[in-house]
């Protein structure tokens, strides 16, 4: 395996570190508060870092979230990249990707994932069920005209729909219309129909459903204009956040979050059986990114204050017990990296990778909040300041640290993998 970048992932990490060194300075990150820099967003876009990620992968993508994990900017690119661009260009219908890649991939179109947290949605599918013609419904639990659809939860025939399956962990629900226990994201959402597009002089069909659930968390959503849910049945659903109902929340780090409620609200199918796997192996790989570029920020925000910080006359870097701290902050650091870019390289290259996925998980989350807490103690006093920047640093590494899973529920379903021979070379 060779992680070297290629031109084009070098030139677009350069180009991410100079915009984001240059815009996402302390005192627009003190304006911007819990919200995000929409000056920021539009600068990554017009320099055109979303489109590359379609030409670079998931590789390229780990490298630009380094940058921003270095300078916490407060912009939903990770979010967008992942359960916009690359799940839309995965698992996304032609149609669908003539449609929505080109919004995405100029911002105009932010996506943003309702698939973790904690909650529990009840309910079951609403509304109409049946089309009779181009994006009209009428009459329940049919639909008419030929053809047939599969998706998240499959259809087929005449419209009608199934699905099956379970799921654990993060993201995963215990089952239609039941609360799930902390730690988990249930959902429910059944085919009601079907809506034929014109997609270059060609009908196409689009599985259409109704959702009803609430979820209390979601990353970025005061910014998005869809988000991409996870139903009961490990179904993927792109929702317009105007036709759902939302309300500011706040996370541990400021990252524009919001409650996702949901009541029979429609959302358009994503992919066929499979694509939940790879959309959540997908994240927690490019949020392991983020997280190494969160450890790197922090720690060389440490190094500069004891090089610079002096104690009976020598600067707090010469003690021995602060150069042991800081050489396993950055063992840690480079664990995180090395196991995120294998992950994104395998991948890219088409390679079995669930299990690195989990692996990169699990160091994001253990090893991550040990340097955020590393670089808060070796600032000292200045580190229990709330308003300094390396505080920053902590709430996203503590926030990273559970998102998609903390430690041990990723160290679970990696043991089980293995335990079930499921582990592929």
């Amino acid at each position: 395996m060779d992680f070297t970048p290629t031109e084009e992932q070098t030139a677009a990490r350069d180009l991410a570190a100079r915009i984001f060194g240059d815009l996402s300075t302390h005192e627009r990150l003190t304006a911007a508060g819990t919200g995000s820099d929409a000056g920021l967003w539009k600068e990554l876009c017009a320099a055109g870092l979303v489109a590359a990620v379609e030409e670079t992968g998931l590789l390229g993508l780990v490298l630009l979230l380094e940058e921003q994990g270095r300078t916490t900017a407060q912009v939903p690119f990770a979010a967008s990249c992942v359960y916009g661009l690359l799940a839309v260009e995965a698992h996304g219908s032609p149609e669908q990707r003539e449609r929505l890649l080109p919004g995405i991939a100029d911002g105009t179109v932010v996506v943003t994932g309702a698939i973790a947290g904690a909650g529990a949605i009840s309910g079951s599918a609403s509304g109409p069920g049946s089309v009779s013609g181009p994006g009209s419904v009428s009459g329940p639990g049919s639909a008419s005209g030929p053809g047939s659809v599969s998706g998240p939860g499959s259809a087929s025939g005449s419209g009608s729909a199934s699905g099956s399956g379970s799921a654990s962990g993060p993201g995963s629900v215990s089952g239609s219309g039941s609360a799930s226990g902390p730690g988990s994201v249930s959902g429910s959402g059944s085919p009601s129909g079907v809506v034929r597009e014109r997609a270059r002089g060609k009908r196409e069909e689009v599985l259409v459903g109704r959702l009803t659930g609430a979820v209390p968390a979601v990353p970025w959503l005061r910014d998005a204009t869809h988000v991409l849910v996870a139903d009961d049945r490990r179904g993927l659903w792109l929702v317009r956040v105007a036709e759902a109902e939302s309300e500011p929340v706040e996370l541990t780090a400021p990252w524009s979050a919001g409650r996702l409620t949901l009541d029979g609200t429609p959302g358009e199918a994503l992919g066929a059986e499979g694509a939940y796997d790879d959309l959540l192996a997908t994240a927690r790989i490019a949020f392991a990114g983020l997280q190494a570029g969160v450890c790197a920020g922090s720690l060389s925000r440490a190094v500069e204050h004891t090089n610079a910080r002096e104690q009976f006359g020598r600067p707090l870097a010469a003690k021995q017990g602060v150069q042991l701290r800081a050489a396993d902050a950055y063992m840690d650091t480079e664990a995180i990296r090395v196991t995120a870019y294998e992950a994104a390289w395998r991948r890219d290259e088409g390679l079995p990778y669930a299990a690195h996925a989990l692996t990169a998980a699990w160091w994001a989350s253990e090893a991550g909040q040990r340097v955020v807490h590393t670089g808060q103690h070796l600032h000292g006093g200045a580190g229990a300041d709330l308003e300094h920047p390396v505080h920053r640093h902590f709430l996203w590494g503590r926030q990273l640290d559970a998102y998609l899973g903390c430690g041990g529920e990723v160290l679970q379903e990696l043991g089980e993998l293995i335990a079930n021979g499921e582990v592929e070379t």
